[in-house]
């Protein structure tokens, strides 16, 4: 499995935020964005997911399911958690497993370390326990691209720990993972794409 940017441009607002991008990361790969606030990392993940239609070029995911589209085939974590303040922690969880697929419930609390807060509501929750909450959704539906922006915000240091486990387990297994993110999680992400005035630059 490939993921392809090819020719690739995003415009917003009227501004070009980078051009002729072109890039290939192959299965067990990641990638990780960086750039300056407002370089456009936010829009590149977006753009890949499909939730932004490129100025120019087009994103492919070679090797992945025939006819489905990239967004279908991928996982996007971004700043908006999406966790319901008013259900629990289960009902959350419960709303995305029906919802994205297959993943096994308690096992995705469990291994988020939130299987004793099942019951809790959401809204009580603090700042890294909401964004662990949002993250198990990697769990709940296998995806094979993960794009992940700023993941480990607000998460302690054993959090971030065991969200650097998963990425790893997910790389093992022939996954792809495209990060935006100043923490590197141990990992040799592969390749690095510096985004700027000047567009893109890999690395």
């Amino acid at each position: 499995m490939k993921l392809i940017l090819d020719n690739l441009a995003c415009e917003r607002g009227g501004r070009l935020l980078f051009s002729g991008l072109d890039l290939e990361l192959a299965e067990g790969r990641g990638l990780l964005l960086q750039g300056p606030n407002g370089a456009g990392k936010t829009s590149l993940l977006k753009t890949i997911a499909g939730l932004i239609a490129p100025a120019e070029g087009e994103v492919r995911l070679d090797g992945g399911a025939d006819q489905v589209p990239v967004g279908e085939q991928c996982h996007l974590i971004g700043h908006l958690s999406g966790v319901k303040r008013a259900l629990t922690v289960a009902e959350n969880a419960r709303f995305w497993a029906r919802y994205l697929g297959d993943g096994a419930l308690g096992d995705a609390l469990e291994k988020l370390g939130l299987a004793e807060l099942g019951d809790l509501a959401a809204g009580l929750l603090s700042a890294g326990q909401i964004r662990r909450l949002a993250l198990c959704r990697l769990l709940l539906a296998h995806r094979p691209l993960w794009l992940l922006d700023e993941p480990a915000e607000s998460l302690d240091a054993a959090s971030r720990a065991l969200l650097a486990d998963l990425i790893g387990g997910h790389l093992e297994t022939g996954g792809l993972v495209v990060a935006a993110t100043h923490y590197q999680f141990g990992h040799d992400f592969g390749q690095e794409l510096t985004l700027g005035p000047k567009g893109g630059q890999a690395s």
